[in-house]
């Protein structure tokens, strides 16, 4: 994992235990740039997983976007889910996932390409 000013290599390792990180700079640079606007801390509840385990918590499979480093899951709800809403999108992230609808809420964000992008969904 190249490095980040804001986010710490725990927080955005696999969480199955394997410890991978391999992030992608630019979309590190992205994060902190999200996070700078926002001057508030972000909280990931999700941040790089290895094939095997998105494959266990997520219907993308093993090459769903969190595999590729260049998508993250940040736990933040209600009004700050909207401002960081409204800045992700200005700075050009490409796929937006929203849960904001009873326990842990949170937004998804990415910089794929490929496929269905930009859009934006619903859990």
């Amino acid at each position: 994992m190249d490095s980040s000013k804001y986010f710490s290599k725990a927080e955005l390792q696999c969480k199955c235990g394997c410890e991978q990180a391999p992030m992608d700079p630019q979309f590190l640079m992205m994060l902190d740039e999200l996070r700078s606007k926002l001057n508030k801390p972000l909280r990931v509840s999700s941040g790089f997983r290895c094939p095997s385990h998105n494959s266990k918590v997520s219907g993308t499979g093993e090459t769903g976007p969190h595999t590729t480093g260049m998508a993250i899951d940040l736990a933040v709800d209600r009004t700050f889910a909207y401002e960081v809403l409204k800045i992700a999108m200005s700075m050009g992230f490409t796929g937006i996932g929203v849960k904001q609808k009873g326990g842990g809420r949170f937004l998804h964000l990415d910089t794929i390409t490929e496929g269905l992008r930009p859009t934006i969904w619903s859990y």
